[in-house]
């Protein structure tokens, strides 16, 4: 049995670390090297799950409170500390990372051949810099772990990318420190202010900020999280990005990394500074619907699987971004369900590309056709992906759209319209993309000689399969994590935007 006082959320965000230095230590060549290489990265994931498994299982979600909260002093003097803690929103996420990316290792197992080693520690490095993301308590321990995470990103698709992958890792770079720049002089500003970075002083504080003040801080945050999010027109890295990256760094991207922008609005701007958060939400949706339907349409006539995801990715993200800036009990809820669902589904959508990818060598549609034919199996799983992206009831993703469109018709009913327009253009790209690889007559003789799933292919989806009908078949099993949270958050903003009114009057 674990002891009461056991540090659990710091164990999960070094322990990655902890392999990183033993795969740098190892020294040899050959398969039986590579090998090893690969046994030991993923012996270290699948340790970080297995505490991960215990985090969630020792989870309270009855409270709100933070739980499993460990606080040091960092820089003495200066307010800083390294804080972490996790409630039932940012607990999922912790296990949406620890699930991925043992299963990234596993999808990369025989596709990288050039510097394996530098790859298993770039992942390792990203999930452990991931959890502290979703767990850190001090802004400027956020910061760091939300700057972090670009550099094993970056060198993932920048050396082991495509064809145009140094034009797109440097575009992700550039866009990313555009944001982080404002961002990091709003968080110097508000620790002049506190006096401290740490998350409840910060909560303490935000009453007592002016509307102007707001405002400010508000963009500057908004900015950083919009880009990661991505939201309209802030989106142009991504779809690079997607496509020149290799299936591991797609599946972290599009699976964990997608939501970091999302879980900023969610932990620190919105809470942080509520009466600005309301000015700024017209705008917010406005942008969010533009992106729902531009990037639906987009999706439809590419021509490359990778981009279609991708542009999928920023249609879906619309969703959540109205969701959370719809500021009630079913939106915020939908949003955390739809972050979490489509983790688990552009993940499981990136990684059955990924397989078709090391077989054809080529991600682009054409290529493809008639391929149920010759690999049913994989022709059965991809359909139950396909309909998960599209909200078929009874699968995860139906749960959290669902619940936005009732949350936002609270707010307007065109934004339910907006929501609900997602799901019926996602039908159009999803299936037209099906129909194109999976059916039709096989006129390459290379995709008449291709073989069906893998042992190990199958063993790497099959979770995600679970995952996408439990979530649709029995959604309170989620819900019921994260709705004391929601309705902590929810509550305070309600009395915090009461009282500006009344102040007001």
């Amino acid at each position: 049995m674990m002891a009461a006082g056991f540090p659990l959320l710091s164990t999960l965000i070094f322990l990655p670390l902890a392999g990183v230095v033993i795969l740098a230590l190892l020294r040899g060549e050959g398969m039986a090297h590579e090998q090893l290489l690969r046994r030991v990265a993923l012996s270290t994931s699948l340790a970080v799950l297995a505490l991960s498994l215990v985090l969630w299982m020792r989870f309270d979600p009855s409270t709100a409170a933070y739980q499993f909260e460990e606080q040091a002093t960092w820089l003495p003097g200066t307010g800083i500390t390294y804080h972490v803690g996790v409630d039932g929103i940012s607990v999922l996420l912790v296990m949406l990372t620890t699930i991925m990316a043992p299963l990234c290792i596993l999808g990369a197992w025989n596709a990288i051949r050039v510097r394996a080693r530098d790859l298993l520690i770039a992942l390792l490095l990203l999930e452990g810099i991931l959890i502290g993301v979703f767990s850190a308590m001090d802004l400027m321990l956020f910061y760091i772990f939300f700057e972090a995470s670009m550099v094993p990103i970056f060198l993932i698709i920048g050396i082991w990318g495509g064809a145009d992958r140094s034009r797109a890792a440097l575009k992700l770079f550039l866009y990313t420190m555009l944001g982080a720049l404002f961002m990091l002089l709003a968080v110097m500003v508000l620790w002049q202010l506190a006096g401290s970075t740490d998350l409840p002083d910060l909560l303490a504080l935000s009453p007592s900020l002016t509307h102007h003040a707001q405002m400010w801080f508000f963009a500057a945050f908004a900015l950083a999280f919009a880009i990661k999010l991505p939201l309209f027109p802030l989106h142009t890295w991504q779809p690079d990005a997607y496509a020149e990256s290799p299936t591991a760094g797609s599946v972290m991207l599009g699976g964990v990394m997608l939501n970091m922008g999302s879980y900023g609005f969610l932990r620190f701007a919105i809470p942080l500074f509520p009466d600005a958060a309301r000015t700024f939400s017209p705008l917010i949706f406005s942008l969010a619907a533009i992106a729902i339907v531009y990037a639906s349409l987009i999706a439809i006539v590419q021509k490359d699987m990778k981009r279609t995801i991708a542009y999928s990715s920023v249609a879906h993200m619309g969703v959540v971004a109205i969701g959370l800036f719809s500021v009630n009990q079913h939106s915020i809820s939908g949003a955390v369900m739809q972050m979490l669902s489509y983790g688990v589904i552009s993940g499981a959508l990136f990684l059955s590309i990924g397989m078709l990818e090391e077989r054809m060598r080529s991600q682009e549609i054409e290529r493809f056709g008639g391929i149920a034919k010759v690999m049913p199996v994989f022709a059965t799983l991809f359909m139950l992906f396909t309909m998960a992206a599209v909200a078929l009831p009874g699968t995860t993703s139906f749960t959290g759209e669902f619940l936005v469109i009732v949350g936002a018709f609270k707010s307007s009913p065109w934004l339910s319209v907006a929501v609900s327009s997602a799901m019926i253009l996602s039908v159009c790209y999803m299936l037209w993309l099906y129909r194109r690889v999976l059916f039709g007559a096989i006129s390459r003789e290379e995709v008449r000689r291709l073989v069906d799933l893998s042992p190990r292919e199958m063993a790497i989806l099959a979770p995600l399969v679970v995952l996408t009908l439990w979530g649709g078949i029995y959604p309170s099993s989620f819900l019921d994590f994260f709705q004391a949270s929601v309705s902590a958050l929810v509550t305070r903003q309600e009395a915090l935007l009461a009282a500006t009114k009344l102040a007001g009057l």
